[in-house]
């Protein structure tokens, strides 16, 4: 175990007064040299006042039980002691972040992580705009920001893991219940009935509607067109996983899993809505209700091949007249249907897939039982799908090679993930 994952642990043989303890715990080279530098003879002798977890900055827990002896030179000591120490109730903001909330035995909480408590107050109408250039203008509404997309309150990092990675499962709230992902639903061989359930969780699932909203200040040109387009994917991008974890039995994939699915196959889901929103249109591309690229528009901005990809897709749908249940059905199907070469367990991704295929089968065969076939003509359009991504991704690639449009970070490393798989 490296040492800075390792917990430091200092038992007190004498637990009382200001004498010197022998260390019972190993000390790592980071925190040896931390006592050295606090006067501490690290081979030997540490004050018996403190239990240290990693290398983490100063994150102290009693374990005198309440007899810690604070003073104002040891502001370091548990919450509980140093508050009960300080006759005025002063206590420092330093000695107030690196305390804990408990003392002793209990539980370790560093204050650092009750942010779940943490309440905010907007100055203004909680309504302030909150983008890159104005996230610090008001913490109140970033804050909502960041929950309405996605971000866990309760998400607090116990095991110190980096990089954000979540291990606590959103709550289902009361409305939302419907729809959270909960394991497809098994069916015993000729068992019919869930293929409803499924689609009801889907339809619920979808998210409300993205808007382009073009910088009016800029004039109308291919720059202009170029970026809306990249900040919409970007943000389409979002949405997209957000959504795949309200899909059923997606979140029993592996984090690992989910994460490689996803690299694979986000585009594929994102031109699928795109293509979707442009049945209504013969010759324009529906990127948003605000942003309708028609074939003038493509070619100035050098859109026109993948205008005409999308515009294919959406003609093969129009024949087909898929309906809204059907657009969900595919839509999940189309994120299992990923053959990433970094899918850790195939096998639970297949099942995903085959479950999902079986729905479909089943809500065709109960809604058009007189057409036997339209499932397999649905399923189908998936390979014109995949090529329609290809050809967005090229398009996307070769915008940030020419460079002069701005893009976002998550999605330019979604679009390396996909440039360097197999």
């Amino acid at each position: 175990m490296s040492s800075t994952t390792q917990k430091h642990r200092f038992f007190v043989s004498e637990p009382m007064g200001e004498k010197k303890v022998t260390a019972l715990a190993g000390i790592g080279d980071a925190l040896g040299k931390r006592l050295e530098d606090k006067g501490f003879d690290k081979a030997e002798k540490v004050l018996g006042h403190f239990l240290m977890l990693g290398k983490d900055e100063g994150r102290f827990k009693c374990w005198l039980k309440d007899a810690c002896g604070a003073n104002s030179r040891q502001q370091d000591h548990c919450y509980r002691c140093l508050r009960d120490w300080c006759p005025e109730k002063t206590i420092t903001p330093r000695a107030k972040r690196r305390a804990t909330k408990f003392c002793h035995q209990e539980e370790w909480t560093p204050s650092s992580q009750l942010s779940g408590n943490i309440e905010y107050s907007c100055p203004a109408s909680n309504e302030c705009e909150i983008t890159k250039r104005r996230r610090k203008a008001c913490q109140a509404c970033r804050f909502t920001k960041c929950l309405k997309v996605g971000m866990l309150k309760e998400g607090v990092r116990l095991d110190r893991v980096r990089g954000g990675r979540q291990k606590y499962k959103r709550r289902p709230e009361v409305e939302n219940a419907t729809y959270q992902s909960a394991p497809l639903p098994l069916r015993k061989e000729g068992e019919k009935g869930s293929s409803h359930i499924i689609v009801s969780h889907l339809l619920v699932a979808e998210p409300e509607k993205l808007f382009a909203m073009p910088d009016p200040l800029q004039p109308d040109t291919a720059q202009r067109t170029l970026t809306t387009l990249c900040d919409l994917a970007d943000r389409e991008l979002v949405v997209i996983i957000g959504w795949a974890k309200h899909i059923p039995g997606f979140l029993s994939l592996s984090l690992a899993d989910q994460m490689s699915v996803l690299q694979s196959v986000w585009l594929e889901v994102l031109v699928l809505g795109v293509a979707y929103r442009s049945l209504g249109c013969e010759d324009e591309v529906v990127f948003a209700e605000d942003f309708v690229l028609d074939e003038e528009m493509s070619r100035v901005a050098g859109l026109t091949e993948l205008n005409a990809a999308i515009s294919q897709l959406a003609r093969r749908f129009r024949v087909l007249n898929v309906d809204r249940e059907e657009f969900v059905m595919l839509k999940a199907i189309a994120l299992t249907n990923s053959d990433s070469v970094y899918i850790e367990d195939m096998e639970a991704v297949q099942k995903l897939r085959d479950l999902l295929h079986q729905a479909l089968v089943e809500l065709e065969s109960q809604r058009r039982p007189e057409d036997g076939q339209r499932a397999g003509r649905l399923l189908l359009t998936l390979p014109l799908l995949r090529q329609t991504a290809g050809r967005a991704l090229t398009t996307f690639y070769s915008i940030k090679s020419r460079g002069g449009v701005p893009m976002h970070k998550l999605f330019l490393e979604m679009l390396e993930a996909m440039m360097d798989s197999p």
